[in-house]
């Protein structure tokens, strides 16, 4: 059987390359690729799209797995694969329409970006030939640009929350659905200095996401030149043909998540079935079918969803009406573009100009440049709405008052450029502590229905008090900031309190006495060889359990945080034998065989967070990833970075666990712009096929 399906796979796809599906007018013979000791590609071209083609090609031989995975549910066929575990992505893929939406608006990408993207698609395509053993689903093959954008849709779908929604709406719980607020799980530090902090004519910049290590949304670190201006370092994602964060050698950018309001739910007035009411007229739902497959003795059965089109947007039943929504990011497909642009840009004007395409539907984007320049957005494509609803609830369906279709510009969005304090930072938290206070923007100046952040977390305090507390930081004091690893007092978490863990008196709990001591006397530094860390890592576990118990308020008080405190005690002598474990015995970093013991705490600096491993262990799966730092002088860019476990994602790759080494003892590596120090660590030097 695993003969015929490799002979399958190969036939399927010899025949769509000598159908010639898809063009390209890449020279294999224009493409380079150097790789250095941790297997970090330096692409070389002679044109952007010959770039996009290498990156294609050398991303694949590290995670081609990941990246057809990515494809897959992105094209709502993941199904075919996972079969029921994949219904519910390829459900969201087809619900919100991306093909249809990249067929309508595929006229608006630039020609340049077009060939990028048939040169990247063409990489895969040549992979996927030469190694046809590797392919999952040969029907995802040829990959084509438009394939490309249909799979960027669902992405930036969710991370507009909309995926959250969908099964809210599906499970009837649409009312009990709150608009995002930023939690444990999710983070990314940005954090930029110019000189006026500096005292050096230099600006720093760091690149400090919070990604899950592995899958569809982890790191890949790559260097990409070409001989149309490109010379690029950073990190991407699987499937993406171009740097999403890192610098070029004028400029660098990085992004955390943020939360404005980007996303509405409107329930329709139903005159029956088909017909629903907005402004007394009357108009039909256009029905539509979503194909999914399971898995049955080894069949596959395909099976429908019923969705609907909606002048708001998709449509879904539930026991209590039709529910549409509405998100932006459906309504360009510009994103990745806009992106690609960014790489190329080599000013601050210029990059500027490029964010006013509004394309990206979030994230706050932090910026430093060579000329001095830092930067600090809350970017994101926020409808105008109507001042007269509440947006924060689920809207009525049945005027177009609630039914927007413009947008604010980027100069309307809260931003900092160039602050006399000589910085910026963002830690998923309020847009209006973004630098010194006396140049922060004012919540005052902007839409009740934009719904941005108000609330700072840990991180978000903590680095203001870092940041703040020298009037200049070397570049040694700009890492040590960007390790911290430390909690402020009192705590600090956005969406729970906790912090009468500190009121309370040992001796009112004697059988939790040890615990609730070795916690309340931690200095707070979340270190692997920290004994209080340990207690306080695994109580925050258990806490999680009683979360949904807390109500409106999200406040522990003594009592629960007992009950917690013996859930904990119970946990840490049942598989360790004692309540002084050190953070590093109860979590670790772990790849194929090796396991290290790994700092870090949901919402410290070094943010870590993690799933249930083994012997009441913890493995993390989510925090601290890929980071780099940049130092810009004028006439040059310094480039260090490192990742969680290395920039393969096979185990027989040297590179699959090279750098778990150097990320727990926070380490870095130089990547350099300059072709000659390239070649001074190459370990391989070869062309694509």
């Amino acid at each position: 059987m695993n003969n015929y399906k490799r002979t399958l796979n190969r036939l399927v796809i010899f025949f769509s390359f000598t159908l010639g599906v898809l063009h390209s007018q890449v020279n294999l013979k224009d493409i380079e690729i150097i790789r250095d000791s941790y297997g970090v590609p330096h692409i070389y071209g002679k044109t952007d799209a010959d770039t996009a083609y290498g990156l294609a090609w050398a991303h694949a031989e590290d995670n081609f797995y990941t990246i057809q995975k990515a494809y897959l549910a992105g094209n709502g066929i993941i199904s075919r694969l996972n079969g029921k575990k994949g219904i519910g992505a390829d459900f969201v893929a087809q619900f919100i329409q991306s093909a249809e939406t990249v067929d309508r608006l595929y006229h608006t990408l630039s020609n340049e970006f077009k060939a990028i993207m048939s040169g990247y698609a063409a990489g895969l395509n040549s992979y996927a030939k030469h190694h046809s053993d590797e392919v999952l689903i040969p029907s995802l093959f040829p990959v084509t640009p438009k394939k490309m954008l249909i799979y960027s849709q669902l992405q930036l779908f969710a991370s507009n929350q909309g995926d959250k929604i969908v099964e809210a709406i599906y499970k009837n719980r649409v009312d009990q659905y709150e608009k995002p607020i930023q939690e444990d799980i999710h983070g990314s530090n940005l954090i930029a200095l110019s000189s006026l902090k500096t005292k050096i004519n230099e600006s720093f910049l760091t690149i400090n996401t919070h990604q899950p290590l592995e899958g569809p949304t982890s790191w890949y670190e790559a260097h990409l030149v070409s001989e149309e201006g490109t010379n690029i370092i950073g990190a991407t994602f699987p499937g993406a043909p171009c740097i999403l964060t890192g610098a070029n050698e004028y400029l660098g950018w990085t992004h955390t998540v943020n939360y404005p309001d980007k996303i509405d739910v409107y329930q329709l007035e139903m005159k029956n079935k088909t017909t629903y009411i907005v402004d007394r007229e009357e108009h039909q739902l256009e029905k539509k079918k979503a194909k999914m497959f399971i898995r049955l003795l080894g069949i596959r059965i395909p099976i429908f969803k019923t969705f609907y089109q909606s002048i708001y947007g998709p449509a879904l039943k539930n026991k209590s009406g039709v529910f549409a929504i509405r998100t932006p990011s459906t309504t360009n497909i510009n994103a990745l573009e806009q992106w690609w642009r960014m790489n190329k840009a080599r000013s601050f004007s210029e990059f500027y100009s490029i964010l006013e395409w509004n394309a990206l539907p979030g994230y706050n984007i932090g910026y430093a440049d060579r000329n001095d320049t830092i930067f600090y957005i809350s970017n994101g494509k926020i409808p105008r709405r109507d001042p007269n609803y509440n947006w924060q609830k689920t809207l009525p369906g049945n005027t177009k008052k609630t039914l927007w279709d413009s947008y604010y510009t980027t100069q309307e969005l809260p931003q900092v450029v160039a602050p006399q304090a000589g910085y910026v930072y963002n830690a998923n938290h309020s847009p209006f502590y973004s630098t010194d206070p006396d140049e922060n923007p004012s919540s005052n100046d902007y839409a009740k229905a934009m719904n941005y952040e108000t609330y700072n977390n840990n991180r978000s305090t903590r680095l203001f008090d870092l940041l703040s507390e020298k009037d200049s930081l070397s570049y040694a004091d700009f890492k040590r900031i960007k390790y911290d690893h430390t909690l402020p007092t009192p705590l600090n978490y956005n969406f729970v309190d906790f912090n009468a863990l500190y009121e309370m008196m040992p001796n009112d709990y004697p059988d939790v006495a040890d615990l609730l001591k070795a916690i309340q006397n931690w200095d707070r530094v979340a270190s692997t060889d920290s004994y209080g860390a340990g207690a306080f890592a695994v109580l925050y576990y258990m806490l999680g359990k009683y979360y949904p118990r807390l109500g409106p308020s999200k406040t522990f008080n003594p009592l629960l945080i007992y009950t917690c405190l013996k859930d904990a005690k119970n946990h840490m002598l049942k598989y360790f034998g004692t309540t002084r474990i050190r953070l590093g015995d109860f979590q670790k970093l772990v790849r194929g065989d090796k396991e290290l013991p790994i700092f870090g705490l949901p919402d410290v600096v070094t943010a870590m967070r993690g799933n249930p491993y083994k012997n009441g262990q913890i493995k993390i799966n989510h925090g601290e990833s890929y980071i780099a730092i940049i130092r810009f002088e004028k006439t040059k860019t310094s480039y260090e970075s490192v990742i969680s476990y290395g920039n393969s994602a096979r185990p027989d790759s040297p590179h699959y666990t090279d750098q778990m080494e150097m990320f727990q003892n926070f380490q870095l590596k130089t990547i350099p712009f300059d072709r000659k120090e390239v070649l001074k660590n190459a370990s391989k030097i070869y062309r694509p096929k």
